[in-house]
């Protein structure tokens, strides 16, 4: 992330800021706990992100239809537009890493933290 966070910063987003908006674009609208599941967050640290991108006009909430005590979440055009300026350089950055490392060492080290994510997932409090 190092390389990436000088990026970030120019684009005035924290890494946390950008997880959550990768997350909706990549994964559409969510309910705030789900997306701070795939984001890796506390789902108290992703209410207030939530706020900040909301202040900004990149992420909207609507009401749950089917259960109206929760919140739906999505990017807007304007943060699609934010992630879509700032990933076409994080792109460039992370085709060095694969250069550097290899595609097929670079995809076995993702396997291995996935793996590692799940093992491990026991031994994590339970979501708030």
């Amino acid at each position: 992330m190092a390389p990436i966070r000088p990026l970030l910063r120019a684009a005035n987003f924290t890494e946390q800021q950008w997880r959550v908006l990768r997350v909706l674009s990549d994964g559409g609208p969510l309910d705030v706990a789900s997306l701070a599941e795939r984001a890796m967050l506390h789902g108290p640290s992703v209410t207030r992100i939530l706020k900040e991108l909301g202040d900004r006009g990149l992420t909207a909430r609507e009401l749950d239809k089917a259960d109206r005590r929760r919140s739906i979440v999505d990017i807007t055009p304007a943060g699609r537009e934010a992630i879509d300026e700032t990933a076409a350089h994080t792109v460039l950055l992370i085709n060095r890493y694969v250069e550097a490392f290899g595609r097929e060492r670079l995809t076995a080290l993702l396997d291995e933290l996935a793996a590692f994510q799940e093992a491990l997932a026991p031994f994590a409090p339970e979501a708030e």
